[in-house]
């Protein structure tokens, strides 16, 4: 089968490797899309994966190929999406039903090989069967969409609330979209791409905002009586979003922070001191999993889709084939790519 292989950081080839073999409690799958995260840019590129050479990527859906001989509640032809956590089972916090804070876990395409490939072989407890309505590409969505749900559960979120969502990317599009189904009012995007606020827009923001040329805490304030919002969902991973997440809240609001770090977290004097002059609730999410496993998110945006009412495709902006990973790596690495939202392969396309 046709993979790309990751050798070494930055090192990006596609080879021909052998179909995996399964266990009895497995599944092969034939991997039908298979997203590209912002983790996956910095993990194929700069960082590298637990062991070389090892299949990038985690955010997939297929179609099962062959099922183990003690696997029953799936069969050849099933369309579904596959939780990439594979957690030891053992550890206190496995034990607890706090998957994402195993001790001792396995992962999906930095781990173990991943989806960046036309098959791929899976536990068969991660792999989640999929309405017939729900496209491959809309599946291979659900796992990102699920580390925002994850979020959201952790939080007190009442309907009317003011939320804000600081960077509307990938996350920050599912991030508003809960909001908005949580009954969130108003729903204030945040971010300096207006191709990404044109979306939020259209997914049902109503107050979109630019930091580059707009006073974002005015107008936060004047959209929210002067309180500022209750909620604060930090979807951007850089050092402003993590600022501005903060100041914009309300006293003894709360700030989620989603964006991932990769390098020391400083806030500046007046986000601190917000913080703690204004008993802000700061929380952390890491991950989608909770029970039953893999997740109360995974089955609430199975069905959430199912029904239509969570809006998916416009995120698609891009689909590619595997031939192509390694020269649009290198193009999102440098930031050569141009405007995208998401960037989907199609291994057996």
């Amino acid at each position: 089968m046709k993979a790309a292989v990751l050798h070494a950081p930055g090192d990006l080839r596609v080879e021909d490797v052998p179909v995996p073999d399964i266990g009895p409690d497995e599944v092969l799958i034939e991997v039908k899309a298979a997203g590209i995260c912002g983790s996956d840019i910095g993990r194929v590129m700069v960082t590298g994966t637990y062991r070389f050479p090892t299949i990038p990527g985690h955010e997939f859906a297929g179609r099962v190929e062959r099922v183990g001989a003690a696997v029953s509640h799936l069969k050849s032809g099933d369309r579904v999406a596959v939780a990439p956590l594979m957690p030891c089972r053992k550890c206190q916090w496995c034990e607890a039903g706090k998957f994402q804070l195993c001790d001792d876990y396995d992962f999906v395409g930095s781990r173990s090989d991943g989806a960046f490939a036309q098959y791929l072989c899976a536990p068969a407890t991660n792999v989640l069967k999929v309405p017939d309505n729900v496209s491959y590409e809309v599946a291979a969505t659900i796992e990102p969409a699920a580390i925002i749900l994850h979020g959201i559960h952790k939080l007190d979120l009442k309907l009317g609330d003011a939320v804000a969502v600081v960077g509307c990317g990938a996350l920050g599009y599912f991030a508003l979209q809960f909001a908005r189904l949580s009954g969130a009012r108003p729903l204030i995007a945040i971010d300096v791409d207006d191709d990404k606020l044109e979306l939020a827009k259209s997914i049902g923001a109503d107050l979109c905002l630019n930091p580059t040329r707009d006073d974002v805490l005015a107008r936060v304030h004047e959209a929210t009586g002067g309180r500022g919002v209750a909620v604060s969902l930090e979807c951007a991973g850089s050092a402003p979003g993590r600022d501005l997440s903060i100041m914009v809240a309300a006293k003894q609001g709360a700030v989620m922070l989603y964006g991932t770090a990769y390098g020391d977290v400083t806030f500046a004097e007046k986000a601190f001191a917000k913080i703690v002059r204004e008993e802000l609730q700061v929380v952390g999410s890491w991950n989608s999993y909770s029970l039953p496993f893999p997740g109360k998110e995974w089955f609430d945006i199975i069905g959430l889709l199912g029904d239509g009412r969570l809006t998916v495709e416009p995120l698609i902006t891009h689909r590619a084939t595997l031939e192509e990973a390694p020269s649009i790596f290198k193009a999102l690495k440098d930031r050569s790519f141009g405007r995208y939202h998401k960037i989907l392969f199609k291994p057996n396309d």
